[in-house]
């Protein structure tokens, strides 16, 4: 059984075998995912082998997770999370990220066409050079 936490939601305890989008592998997590989130996923995988050649990558937390806890790509209903580990960036590196938390931040994609490559890379490249991941 995993439990999937509460913090005042009323989440429970489910067997694995019921959480959607639970994947041995990248492909078979970005596979599964219906158009558009599919496509971005693949494109955004993309970006970040290209940017940070050598990434490791692996499944982790149901999604795929790259430079050992530093990347994310997570697929939603309405459109894609490519995630940013932000220990160690200071407040102006944080403040180009959406999201409140207080280790991890993220972009939203939802259109392949809203793919901004440069400004990804860019990320990439911060995150890669400054960030640590917290384990």
């Amino acid at each position: 059984m995993l439990t999937l936490g509460n913090r005042g939601r009323g989440f429970e305890s489910l067997p694995l075998r019921h959480i959607k989008n639970m994947s041995k592998t990248i492909d078979d997590y970005i596979n599964q995912q219906a158009s558009p989130q599919k496509e971005i996923c693949q494109s955004l995988r993309s970006l970040i082998l290209k940017t940070i050649p050598g990434v490791k990558e692996e499944m982790k937390w149901g999604a795929p997770v790259f430079g050992e806890g530093k990347f994310y790509i997570g697929a939603l209903k309405n459109h894609v999370n490519l995630g940013f580990s932000i220990v160690g960036l200071d407040r102006e590196e944080i403040a180009l990220f959406e999201g409140s938390g207080k280790t991890m931040r993220h972009i939203k994609v939802d259109k392949l066409e809203n793919i901004d490559e440069k400004r990804i890379i860019g990320l990439l490249e911060l995150v890669d050079k400054k960030s640590q991941c917290v384990k």
